[in-house]
């Protein structure tokens, strides 16, 4: 396995963070947390192991499910920008390549292979279920209805622009926490096929902040969302 930074990000499907909970108006900010942890020797050996069983069987999964021509290639790399946060995404190279990256901090916050294994098949899921081009579908139709909406009145260029932008957003983020779900199921099957507890590693939701479900948000309940792993787990 090769290990290199990750400078670049086209289109996000989805991540497993920790999330910043909103505060009262009026309550000061907290003071600024200290620098993310960089990992042990051990972690990197132990995520080093769990991507070289799991990254086979998502692929195998990705190739059943989409097709022997899809582009199941997975390329894991680890995001070594320095201060970022507790974080693993899936995006697409120019080629077209899902690239599942993780930043130091994820890595030495895991606290076993289970956690790790299951962050990693939870973002592979995302690229077998095509969440990225369902993702920009959904905003460019969002940037349509709304621009259109605004062309409609007769208010001046700046202001469909305006509306365009927001008709995006809103569609991009409409079916966001379905996705998050379906990656979360798909997930449990790579995981379990690869030998890990889905079960013990979606503990992992239980230390970060709840996003809650709030309006428009990317991510539903970190309750739901185990629920969804024990659920998908029993019936496998």
């Amino acid at each position: 396995m090769r290990w290199i930074a990750l400078f670049f990000m086209t289109a996000l499907a989805g991540c497993v963070s920790t999330v910043e909970p909103q505060r009262p108006s009026g309550q000061p900010a907290k003071p600024a947390a200290s620098a993310p942890a960089m990992p042990t020797r051990a972690k990197v050996d132990q995520f080093v192991a769990v991507v070289e069983s799991v990254e086979p069987v998502a692929e195998a999964v990705c190739r059943a499910q989409t097709g022997p021509n899809s582009n199941c290639d997975f390329r894991i790399v680890v995001d070594d920008r320095p201060g970022q946060p507790v974080n693993a995404y899936q995006t697409l190279d120019r080629n077209g390549r899902p690239i599942i990256a993780f930043t130091l901090a994820m890595i030495a916050e895991a606290r076993n292979r289970d956690e790790l294994a299951f962050v990693l098949s939870h973002e592979a899921a995302h690229h077998i279920a095509g969440h990225i081009p369902r993702q920009q579908q959904n905003a460019a139709a969002g940037a349509i209805l709304l621009g259109g909406l605004a062309t409609l009145t007769g208010v001046g260029s700046d202001a469909v622009r305006t509306a365009s932008d927001l008709g995006a957003t809103v569609g991009a983020r409409t079916y966001s926490k379905n996705y998050e779900l379906e990656a979360d199921s798909l997930g449990t099957i790579i995981a379990k096929r690869a030998g890990y507890d889905p079960v013990r590693g979606a503990a992992f939701f239980s230390r970060i902040p709840d996003p809650g479900d709030r309006f428009l948000g990317t991510h539903p309940p970190n309750a739901q969302r185990i629920e969804t792993v024990r659920r998908v787990d029993a019936q496998l």
